[in-house]
């Protein structure tokens, strides 16, 4: 996908994302990145336009952080690319040693996220990256987790977002590929 326009590549990521109402809850919009997983040129599409995003404007990023779960599928591939490590914030109890954690309101309920001591370092610059930014929740409470492992926020990523979820993260920066 490299050699098509950001355009092209905007149209096939936004193409690859379903809607389904009502779940997990009623009234919940959910949006599903299955379809953009299973084609190739759309993922890579992600990748690409997240890649030159950060090239241009975070040269000094040292690691992406990913969230519980889908931001597990695309932060080590954009790591990887950038040459950089890839850190995981899960959901409590689903890290081995000594972590930190933060709770957090979701639109269906509450939630607890963590990471391990060793993950991030004080001073360290990393990004967030997740598949979707909603009410702002959950990369809230990341954001309050580097916070205390003295790491810098330097931005965070979403495949589709909303303006919304971004000005909750403020003074954070949001970028996004699609917006809900």
């Amino acid at each position: 996908m490299a050699d098509a326009s950001r355009e092209d590549k905007l149209k096939r990521i936004r193409e690859s994302i379903r809607t389904f109402p009502d779940f997990p809850i009623k009234g919940i919009m959910f949006r599903d990145i299955c379809p953009l997983l299973k084609d190739p040129k759309a993922l890579a599409a992600v990748i690409d336009l997240f890649e030159e995003y950060v090239r241009e404007n975070h040269k000094d990023v040292e690691v992406i952080v990913g969230m519980d779960a889908r931001g597990f599928l695309f932060g080590p591939l954009l790591a990887q690319r950038l040459g950089i490590g890839f850190a995981l914030v899960r959901k409590r109890g689903k890290l081995p040693g000594p972590t930190v954690s933060v709770a957090y309101d979701l639109d269906y309920g509450k939630a607890e996220a963590e990471i391990q001591e060793d993950a991030v370092a004080p001073g360290q610059k990393v990004l967030l990256i997740d598949d979707l930014l909603a009410t702002g929740g959950t990369l809230n409470a990341a954001c309050e987790l580097m916070k205390k492992q003295q790491a810098v926020v330097i931005g965070c990523l979403v495949v589709v977002g909303c303006p919304e979820g971004a000005d909750k993260l403020k003074p954070h920066t949001v970028f996004y590929l699609v917006e809900l």
